[in-house]
Order: C-alpha cells, then sequence, then structure tokens
C-alpha cells in the first residue's frame, strides 16, 4: 500500500476535528496504515513503517488484539445475512443472544438482591449511562414528590454527553466549561485511596471514618432527592485513574439502599476482567440495580454498549411511566450483537486469569518509578498501570518516548498510564514497561528543564 501521508495529513488538519483537541491548534497525529496482533503499523512521511505495541487497547476496548479470527469470522457471518435493522418492532438473533449472555455473565455477589435480568442495547458507553440515569429518574417520576438528583464520588467520569457530564467530576474533570448548564447533582469527597498498595486495597482508617462521616451527612442532607447513586467500582476511569477500597462502593451501597435510592455501577472501563475479575463489582461484593458496560465488549471491532437492570427496575417504570424513553437509531445493530457474542466467547477463563496476572508484571516493572523525584505516584490493579507525575506530561517528549521503545501510549493531565490487550504476551508487557517508563523520565527531566530555564 502507498500511502501519501503529507497529503493525508494536510487533509486530517483542514477536515477532521479529533477528540478533546483543538480544530486549529495541536500535534499532528500518527497515521496507521494497519494492525494486527496487538501492535499498530505507523507509516511516517518518508515512507519508513513502524510496528509499535498498542498499549492503550485502543481507548480500553481492543483487549483481543486486532485482526482475531474468530471476530473477523462473526462480522463477515453477519453480514451475509443483514448488516442492521431498526430495533422498534422487531427483533433478531444475535441481540436476543446477547441479551441472554449478559444476564448469565452479569455480577451477582449478593444473591439477596434481584439479578440484572433486563438488558437495553445502547450504542456508547455514555449513552448507556445517560439511559441508566433516565432509568432510575423514572423510577421515581411519577411519586407525589419526584427525585430528581444522582449522588456520585469527585474524580469520576461517566461520559461526553450532557447528563453523564454531570456527573463527571465538578472541578477537576473536562467539563467545567458547562457549570451552570448541567444538571446540579451531589458529590461526595473523593473515595480514599489504599494506604499501602503493595499490602492491599484498605485505606487508612482515620481517612475511611472521615469520610463516611462526610458522605453519610452529605446523604441524610439530600436523601429525599437522590434518587441514584452512580460510581465506577474500585477503578476510576478518564477522570484520573484513582483506585480506591472496595468499602467505599459497599458503605455508598449501604446506604442508598438505606435511603432507598438505586445503586448505579459504571462498569465500562472496569468490566470484562480489566481490573483482575470479570466485574469490579464481584471485587467489591456488591450487585448494582443498574449497570453499564462497553469498551471491550466487542473486542474494539464496533460501538456497543448495553444497560443492564433488574427485573424490579424495570417493573418499577413500565407500572410508572410506560417506557424508557429512549432509542437509538443503531440500537441492537445485529452486526454488533454478534462480533460481540464471539468477544465474550474469547472472554474464558483462561483469558482472564492471564489479563489478572498482568498486576504482578505491571507491578514489578512501574512500582520502582515511586522512588523516581517528579514522580506522585504508581497504581496498579488488574491490568492497568498507572504512573502519576507531580505536574503535567509534557506529551510530545512522552509520546515519542515512548515510540522509540515501540510502544503507543496517550497520557493525559498527569497521567503516563497502559491498559493492555489481554493477549500480551511477557515480552510485550516488559516492552509495554520500557515505553512507559521511558516515557515518565522524558517527561520529568523536560520539565525539571523547564523548572530550571524559568529561575
Amino acid at each position: 500500500m502507498t500511502t501519501d501521508v503529507d497529503a493525508l495529513l494536510t487533509l486530517d488538519a483542514a477536515h477532521v476535528w479529533h477528540p478533546y483537541a483543538s480544530a486549529t491548534a495541536g500535534v499532528p497525529p500518527h497515521v496507521v496504515e494497519s494492525a494486527s496482533g496487538v501492535r499498530l503499523r505507523l507509516v511516517e512521511a518518508d515512507g519508513t513503517r513502524r510496528d509499535v505495541i498498542d498499549a492503550m487497547s485502543s481507548w480500553w476496548c481492543a483487549v483481543h488484539g486486532y485482526g482475531v479470527p474468530e471476530l473477523d469470522s462473526a462480522a463477515t457471518g453477519q453480514l451475509q445475512r443483514m448488516s442492521h435493522v431498526m430495533f422498534g418492532g422487531l427483533t433478531h438473533e444475535p441481540a436476543i443472544r446477547l441479551a441472554e449472555r449478559l444476564v448469565a455473565m452479569a455480577p451477582h455477589p449478593q444473591p439477596e438482591r434481584a439479578a440484572l435480568n433486563r438488558v437495553f442495547l445502547a450504542d456508547s458507553g455514555s449513552v448507556s449511562v445517560e439511559v441508566a440515569m433516565k432509568m432510575a429518574l423514572q423510577c421515581f417520576a411519577a411519586d407525589d414528590r419526584p427525585r430528581r438528583r444522582i449522588l456520585t464520588v469527585r474524580g469520576g467520569y461517566h461520559g461526553d454527553t450532557l447528563h453523564p457530564m454531570s456527573v463527571c467530576d465538578p472541578d477537576g474533570g473536562m467539563h467545567t466549561l458547562w457549570r451552570g448548564t448541567l444538571p446540579e447533582q451531589i458529590f461526595a469527597p473523593l473515595p480514599p485511596a489504599p494506604a499501602d498498595p503493595s499490602s492491599g486495597l484498605d485505606a487508612d482508617a482515620g481517612e475511611m471514618a472521615a469520610w463516611k462521616d462526610e458522605t453519610a451527612r452529605l446523604f441524610a442532607e439530600h436523601a429525599d432527592d437522590i434518587a441514584a447513586v452512580i460510581l465506577e467500582p474500585l477503578l476510576q476511569g478518564a477522570g484520573g485513574m484513582r483506585i480506591h477500597d472496595p468499602e467505599c462502593v459497599r458503605f455508598l451501597a449501604e446506604l442508598a439502599r438505606e435511603h432507598g435510592a438505586l445503586v448505579i455501577f459504571d462498569e465500562i472501563a472496569t468490566g470484562f476482567g480489566r481490573t483482575g475479575t470479570l466485574w469490579a463489582a464481584e471485587r467489591v461484593g456488591v450487585t448494582p440495580d443498574i449497570m453499564c458496560v462497553g469498551k471491550a465488549l466487542t473486542g474494539g471491532y464496533l460501538t456497543l454498549a448495553a444497560t443492564l437492570c433488574s427485573d424490579e427496575v424495570a417493573q418499577r417504570i413500565s407500572d410508572r411511566t410506560g417506557a424508557v424513553m429512549h432509542g437509538p437509531t443503531f440500537m441492537g445493530n445485529p452486526l454488533a450483537c454478534a462480533v460481540a457474542l464471539a468477544s465474550l466467547d474469547l472472554l474464558d477463563a483462561e483469558r482472564l486469569t492471564r489479563a489478572a496476572q498482568f498486576e504482578g508484571a505491571l507491578e514489578a516493572g512501574l512500582g520502582p518509578l515511586r522512588s523516581i523525584a517528579g514522580v506522585k505516584d504508581v497504581r496498579v490493579i488488574g491490568a492497568v498501570g498507572v504512573v502519576e507525575l507531580e505536574g503535567d506530561v509534557d506529551m510530545t517528549r512522552a509520546t515519542e518516548a515512548a515510540l522509540a521503545e515501540g510502544v503507543w501510549i496517550r497520557p493525559f493531565r498527569g497521567l503516563i498510564y497502559t491498559m493492555p490487550p489481554y493477549v500480551c504476551t511477557d515480552d510485550d508487557l516488559a516492552t509495554i514497561v520500557r515505553g512507559v517508563k521511558a516515557a515518565v523520565r522524558a517527561s520529568v527531566d523536560a520539565g525539571y528543564r523547564a523548572s530550571e530555564e524559568s529561575r
């Protein structure tokens, strides 16, 4: 394949608006020519090609890598039958089988709680959160005094559409521009982090007690207006890649149920094995009333997400307001559903165990960075490794340093991190660790030089 990279990048700069980027300024993106296994083939302006490990799993979704025969076969087989059909008034086997599979896989660590038995198929993670919030609010819509607000914790991220933005971190998140426009939600303090990550997930007892006191006070103050609690169990994603003590999740769930509110888990990033078990809900020991899934659902092949809820939630909505008033054009897309089924087939015990084992390699490789000046913290859980710097990452230097080691990463704010595909070999993981270390050193060195020059 002959690629005129300069011409492509000129067109890109003229017409394409990339995510979280200015339309008129910024670093030109790298051109990807192809992808196979866990590697992307980048092509440069001079025609040079280099293969680099995708340490991001394409924003955490390509857990099986690229060019996966089972997923290719599922896609081509479904294309021969039908690529799409509207989901209003019609149904089809791929959607039905996928709903059946998700219900069977759904977490249920609290047998006394109603199981997640209903599935609403959405077309993106943000939409699945939108639907979850609508479900919660509709459960109370017919009451004499409807509950109209959602409680969450600071530091979270739940998507970029308008309603999910309202439950993202109100100060340190990406949506402060919209303050005053978004619905006003209720924010509990940032959950306490593990006191000693090397020995477990338990937070400092004093910090935990103070957090519980303030959260309980806040909940009691607004209890009559809180329809649901929404949170990312165990690991906050794009809001800051923070790990929190599972007791925080259990405590919030208990508060919600004590006050008659619903519990929503956003497992879009944490689900399908990313935090060391199939669901983070299993590690925290809580069965939610509503759960959002996405990212790895189709193995990164097609956009698809889902909102699961209990029969109780479905019944309350159906009895009180009749229907969930949401219906994406591509809801239940049969092509995406067929690929999702094949992707879930690949998430067997062996692959999930392999992903969980990444934790040891990432901790061994990245842990020593804790002693480097300019590094604020190193966090590892399951197949997630995060290095937080004291200041912002130098994006250009960090990215190029990692690429020089054969690794593609996408840092943000002060975070350099990896969420590798589950099919990485030990050698791949070692290469990823080298790439992250190189990015950290390049960014820290750049910050040090800038500090010296400013004196």
